[in-house]
């Protein structure tokens, strides 16, 4: 039976954004924080801050594979109905289709490396800003 203390906290963690484009890509298969990061280009704190909130509710659980903790749906503790929910609210949405799409070439790195790539992006970035305003 689904309490209304389930509810409130339920709803306080669905109520961000973040946090449903993530359950959006458990929905898919399971992942670690660096595929996360790569499918919602977001950094690695915010990732793991997310999941860990997501985790806490019991959304979702975690597992170790080797170098990697990998997140997905926890069916036992989850309410079905809940889900069945969240898959028709972000059905068509296109930013959650994009994620989808990030998530199919995402791949399993070490943050070492992924924070190297973000931060040359960034700088690749703000160079090419500063030649387009000259």
């Amino acid at each position: 039976m689904v309490t209304m203390q389930y509810l409130v906290r339920a709803f306080k963690v669905l109520s961000d954004e973040t946090r449903l484009r993530i359950l959006n890509l458990l929905l898919e298969r399971e992942c670690c924080v660096c595929e996360v990061m790569q499918a919602l280009d977001i950094s690695q704190s915010r990732a793991s801050r997310n999941l860990g909130i997501l985790k806490d509710a019991g959304f979702i659980k975690s597992r170790r594979d080797g170098l990697w903790v990998v997140y997905s749906i926890d069916e036992e503790r989850v309410n079905k109905h809940l889900i069945e929910i969240i898959k028709d609210a972000l059905e068509g949405n296109e930013v959650v289709a994009l994620d989808r799409e990030r998530l199919e070439a995402a791949t399993r790195v070490e943050l070492d490396s992924m924070q190297r790539v973000r931060r040359y992006r960034r700088q690749d970035e703000q160079h090419s800003a500063k030649n387009r305003s000259w």
